[in-house]
């Protein structure tokens, strides 16, 4: 995720840089061929052309911001539920018993968020869901097909044979539930963002139009630009082509890119939050690097 306030040029020539060198040259041989085969170029409706493929760009770039700021939020609940659930067995739990029963569900929420953060990315299981998973455990867990919602239904089995021995009332495991249900309510809707893409039209026509209106830019201005249409054609097919790749970019929020929600830093979040909670020492936040946060 880039957090700068203002993006590097080479930031955005990267991600157009294709489109927007066949574009230079397209201006560069139509300029050419109207002065060596002068022709009258046609009266193109450029400003009403030029409204109509900004209207379906600005729609498309809504809809992609709109799918990466929800994620956004449930993520930001899925931190507050990780919090609320160390608390709420810690302060639930006696003692001594309480003590490593708590340790264990702060690990294997740990796990929970690390095992869903590669599960969106569609990211092997690493260290980080491993290292805090018993063997038994992890086992258990990895033949299932939703692994994440695995670890999250031996939570709750933990918590429902906590209750059977005493240690807590059902008052307080319903209590306990309702946090689990939140974290599970979150799951969900980023599954939902993840496996619902954009429909079609949506993703080609802005696309289409977009590509079209900057092949016939140059036809438009060459008459009143001159030599300068090169220039000034490419200059104004970057702002629909940085536009285009915006909404590309943000319309997958949980995909493996700068551009994306840094779910490692989230992650990393709540391992501190939830180790500090119960006394353990926590590893360092993640920082910003070069003005992204990787990743």
């Amino acid at each position: 995720m880039i957090v700068k306030p203002i993006p590097s040029p080479g930031t955005i020539v990267r991600n157009v840089w294709k489109p927007l060198t066949f574009l230079f040259f397209w201006d560069v041989l139509v300029t050419v061929t109207y002065y060596v085969l002068p022709f009258r170029a046609p009266g193109l409706p450029l400003t009403l052309l030029g409204s109509a493929v900004a209207l379906f760009l600005g729609f498309r770039s809504n809809s992609a911001y709109q799918r990466w700021w929800e994620g956004r939020v449930l993520w930001g609940a899925m931190i507050n539920a990780s919090r609320n659930l160390a608390r709420m067995t810690g302060s639930f739990m006696p003692e001594p018993q309480g003590i490593s029963l708590t340790r264990d569900i702060v690990f294997r929420q740990i796990a929970y968020v690390n095992a869903l953060r590669c599960q969106l990315r569609r990211l092997p299981f690493d260290d980080a869901v491993t290292g805090y998973l018993s063997k038994v455990d992890e086992s258990d867990a990895m033949v299932r097909a939703n692994v994440a919602n695995a670890i999250l239904d031996g939570v709750g089995q933990q918590i429902d044979g906590v209750r059977r021995r005493g240690w807590i009332d059902t008052i307080q495991q319903v209590a306990i539930e309702r946090v689990l249900i939140d974290i599970a309510n979150a799951q969900g809707g980023m599954e939902r963002l993840k496996n619902t893409p954009l429909p079609s039209h949506f993703r080609f026509y802005p696309t289409l139009f977009a590509h079209v209106f900057c092949v016939l830019l140059p036809f438009g201005l060459v008459e009143t630009l001159g030599f300068a249409t090169p220039l000034g054609s490419t200059i104004a097919g970057l702002m629909f082509l940085a536009v285009l790749a915006i909404g590309n970019e943000l319309v997958d929020p949980f995909s493996n890119t700068v551009h994306d929600l840094p779910l490692d830093a989230m992650c990393r979040t709540i391992e501190i939050d939830l180790l500090q909670s119960v006394g353990l020492p926590a590893p360092e936040p993640v920082t910003p690097v070069g003005g992204r946060i990787l990743w």
